[in-house]
């Protein structure tokens, strides 16, 4: 609908701030009300150890054959100087958006107490009687009334109140239901054009209240709809190829702010499309009206949600409430209570398919989590391209259906699987099994034997989509077991090598369908994944700050989305390093909500400190979250503990406890320590070290079935050895907090904090002949860091599980023993259980974990996930957050420990 042209007005439209918990503090208003929208609701800030450890590798790490279980003997200078690049570039990065954070303070301040005003018109007037004012008080209790004549006020008082009135409060005389503007009649829940500044498109809002002011202003509050380029997703998404927004499409929001009537233009048609309608339904009403809207848009929480019974109707809601997760109190908060966990019989059941799974860190953890509000989550796929990683989480999940090929082969393979299926009509088939006849197979000569340069198919055992022959020829592949021969002759075969054994490859689609070993569109519940971005890495010296999506290493999130769109699962969540949401002003995270929201997806963007979920790691992620629109989209659980980086404090009035390293992380071992598989020596310390000791029974985890668990054992605690030099080197590091290379004698600090040699004291060489102080330490990020050869400490939280364990340029030291910490104390770090056995050389273990999802995180996201799934069809509850019931800490688990209390060699003993 085109709105008519009448003399142009401006609007007092409320420019909205984002809240401190996924809002972009950084994020500014452009001059001439132009709203500015933070890149995904996130902060920009961010030190150089997080920016270091953005590097996404899962899956794509080279395998190092040589010398893996050792530190190389100098640390690869490329790397070191890519580090250094990184850290400089985010202290700079850091130091620019500090400033421009002032700077856009002041202009919200400019903007937000700025009031335009014009010469108010004869025909724009309120119609009727005032509302009552009992009546007007239960209806918007949040206003201010003055109803004495302003007259008769204390002149004072009055004009303190003119000095302080802004466009977010104003105070009411009194109120009325209708108005005329421009000869046109407006009435309360009325949708309307509302001028915009000079040279933008008309806002779309609500009418909520009519009401004078207390200098007798007429204005009108307006709850406002936002456009696509409105939102988070910004105008240039609207320009992405691979998916498309509807222009008629609009977003009801929360927010509202007063403005001169005189500011309406006309009214619009906009019609509420509900969740549970047909195509047909949805399509007739979409043209009978100007605009539609099916879901509600938050600014603060950057979220796209289903809308509230109350405000599907005509008229809408016309109060709301703030949302704000500083206030314990607030409504939007809501407080799970303390719930016993049904029996497994009783919970209902849903189908998880792990995408760039890595190990299984977050499939595990959503799996732990999910069963404690009732929901039993299996992890009945997973695919990642790291063959080693595969290998860990098959051992771990057993019955998972593990698959080490491309992301994009694997969509290719669901592609060619549904049309199998379609084509041997599965659907329909009774799946009665095949009875042999061996006087049937005689008499055809079947068991006949084979001349030695015949090959006979027996069965297809596994199918995939590429080029497993490496022939340079993709294609659909199946693997064949062959007559006579055992497994280690099966051979992958093109399909259309197999065209003479039809009945193979109908039971293998029969056989296959039944046994789900791959999902079909519509067949799965949840899909989780953590699509590697290695385009956003500060590492990546060549990054497309201009077009992300135009580099192939942020291509997978492409990807992603297009399985997602392919299989229509029930809910999505999406992983990934804090960059996805600062670099080129959040380009991919901003498209991975585009994404979803252009397929009819609610979505819901947060960040997630491991530390606030109960460990000794800060760790900051992305996560987003997805649901069908008739689905109910899951809350983000709020901290359930303090984290601290740096001096740091991430504020939140929930802190149940606040974790040190000591706690769950230290074991004795020796720099050289070869042994998979350790038995513990004594009892642990405390609750936490019993908890992280269960079996899987007692951890709850069904990933093995009714399996009996084995005794408790310790599995990969083995450090990266260091090599002789570097040995040599630690030992001089003193057993202190805060001790790095800069205690090695000679090194001495200058007034810029920077390293510099002591020309007083003589160059001290290692037995080998090398200089104690390498050069690479003294000039890594021009000497200021103390990250080189840096101890950890026991009362200090770690700042990230790193991938590389090298102490060269990382702070990775055990407090009081000469090595690097272990995988398994990495893993620890990471919330593993020490049940959960890796796979593969040592430094890909390293990098197994370091890529991990940490297990708490994604263990309280799975509670999450489990409340939203039973609650069936949508309530109208938007809650964005929640607090975890109290007996959500697993601590108290522990209890029901059993450990092995024999000794034998290799025994390891928990720190105190």
């Amino acid at each position: 609908m085109s709105s008519p042209a009448p003399e142009r007005r401006r609007s007092t439209r409320r420019r909205p701030e984002l809240s401190y918990a996924e809002a972009d503090p950084d994020a500014e208003l452009e001059r001439g009300g132009k709203r500015r929208r933070s890149a995904a609701g996130t902060p920009n800030r961010k030190s150089g150890a997080d920016k270091g450890e953005s590097k996404r590798r899962r899956g794509l790490a080279a395998i190092e054959d040589d010398d893996d279980d050792m530190c190389a003997s100098e640390p690869d200078a490329e790397e070191m100087r890519r580090e250094e690049e990184e850290e400089e570039a985010a202290a700079l990065e850091a130091e620019e958006q500090a400033n421009a954070a002032t700077l856009g303070a002041r202009r919200k301040r400019r903007v937000a107490t700025r009031l335009m005003s014009k010469q108010k018109k004869e025909e724009d007037h309120f119609v009727g009687d005032p509302i009552p004012d009992d009546e007007a008080r239960r209806r918007w209790p949040e206003r201010k009334f003055h109803l004495l004549p302003f007259c008769l006020q204390d002149p004072q008082l009055s004009t303190k109140k003119r000095s302080d009135a802004t466009e977010e409060e104003k105070s009411a005389r009194c109120h009325y239901r209708s108005a005329i503007v421009e000869g046109a009649s407006f009435n309360l829940g009325d949708d309307v054009y509302v001028q915009a500044a000079l040279g933008e498109d008309d806002y779309i809002g609500r009418i909520t209240e009519f009401f004078k002011g207390v200098e007798h202003e007429s204005y009108f509050c307006c709850r406002w709809f936002y456009r696509v380029a409105d939102t988070v997703i910004t105008p240039k998404l609207l320009k992405v190829p691979d998916h498309e927004h509807d222009h008629e499409r609009v977003f009801l929001s929360e927010e509202k702010d007063d403005n001169l009537i005189e500011s309406i233009i006309s009214k619009v048609n906009i019609t509420y499309v509900g969740p549970n309608l047909t195509q047909q339904e949805k399509a007739e009403l979409i043209s009978n009206s100007d605009l539609y809207y099916d879901m509600t848009y938050s600014v603060a929480y950057s979220t796209f949600a289903n809308v509230p019974p109350e405000n599907g109707g005509p008229t809408g809601s016309e109060t709301t409430s703030d949302i704000s997760c500083d206030n314990v109190d607030s409504p939007r908060e809501k407080t799970i209570a303390d719930l016993p966990v049904p029996p497994d019989a009783q919970m209902e059941t849903a189908t998880l398919l792990d995408l760039y799974s890595g190990c299984g860190a977050m499939s595990t953890g959503l799996c732990l989590g999910a069963p404690l509000s009732g929901l039993k989550l299996t992890t009945k796929w997973a695919v990642d391209m790291n063959e080693y990683a595969c290998d860990s989480l098959k051992h771990n999940h057993p019955r998972t259906h593990v698959r080490n090929e491309k992301a994009e082969n694997f969509l290719k393979l669901l592609q060619e699987w549904d049309r199998l299926c379609k084509l041997y009509d599965v659907h329909n088939s009774t799946f009665l099994p095949r009875i042999s006849n061996d006087d049937e197979d005689d008499e055809n000569g079947a068991n006949e034997p084979l001349s030695e340069d015949t090959f006979e198919v027996e069965k297809l055992v596994d199918i995939c989509y590429g080029d497993p022959n490496k022939i340079e020829r993709d294609g659909l592949w199946f693997k064949v077991r062959w007559k006579a021969y055992d497994s280690s002759h099966d051979t992958w075969e093109p399909l259309d090598g197999l065209r003479d054994s039809p009945q193979c490859i109908k039971d293998f689609v029969e056989s296959g369908y039944r046994e789900s070993i791959l999902p079909l569109p519509g067949h799965v519940d949840v899909i989780c994944g953590g699509p590697p971005c290695q385009g956003i890495s500060g590492l990546n010296r060549h990054r497309k700050h201009k077009d992300p999506l135009a580099d192939e290493k942020n291509k997978q999130i492409l990807v992603f989305m297009d399985i997602v769109n392919y299989l229509r699962p029930k809910y999505v969540l999406m992983e990934n390093v804090v960059d996805i949401l600062q670099f080129a002003d959040g380009f991919l995270g901003r498209y991975a909500l585009s994404h979803l929201v252009a397929m009819g997806y609610q979505a819901r963007l947060g960040i997630m400190v491991a530390g606030c979920y109960g460990l000794p790691q800060f760790r900051m992620r992305a996560f987003l979250w997805g649901a069908l629109p008739s689905m109910v989209l899951p809350m983000f659980p709020l901290p359930t503990h303090v984290a601290t980086k740096r001096g740091q404090n991430v504020p939140n009035k929930f802190s149940v406890r606040e974790y040190i390293i000591s706690y769950i992380v230290f074991l004795q071992v020796g720099n050289h320590q070869t042994k998979d598989v350790m038995a513990y020596k004594s009892r642990p310390n405390t609750d936490l070290q019993c908890y992280i000791r269960l079996n899987r029974k007692d951890m709850g985890d069904d990933s093995l079935g009714d399996a009996t668990p084995k005794e408790a054992q310790l599995f990969d605690h083995q450090p990266l050895e260091l090599n002789k030099d570097d040995y040599e080197r630690v030992q001089h590091i003193p057993q202190k907090k805060g001790a790095n290379f800069r205690n090695w004698k000679g090194v001495r600090v200058g007034k810029n904090k920077s390293v510099e040699f002591d020309p007083n004291i003589p160059r001290e060489f290692l037995s080998s002949g090398k200089p104690l102080v390498p050069n690479y330490a003294m000039t890594f990020v021009k000497g200021k860091s103390l990250r080189p050869f840096g101890r950890l400490w026991w009362d200090e939280t770690v700042s990230t599980v790193v991938t590389i364990a090298k102490p060269h340029s990382k702070a990775i030291l055990h407090p009081n023993q000469n090595r690097v910490l272990t995988v398994r104390e990495n893993a620890r770090l990471q919330g593993f259980p020490d049940y959960y056995r890796l796979f593969g050389p040592i430094k890909q273990k390293y990098i197994q974990v370091g890529n991990a999802v940490a297990v708490p995180v994604a263990r309280a996201l799975g509670y999450s996930l489990g409340q939203a799934y039973q609650q069936g069809e949508f309530s109208g509850e938007q809650r964005p957050l929640f607090k975890l019931p109290r007996n959500f800490v697993p601590v108290a688990q522990a209890t029901a420990t059993r450990l092995h209390q024999g000794s034998s060699a290799g025994e390891v003993v928990e720190e105190e």
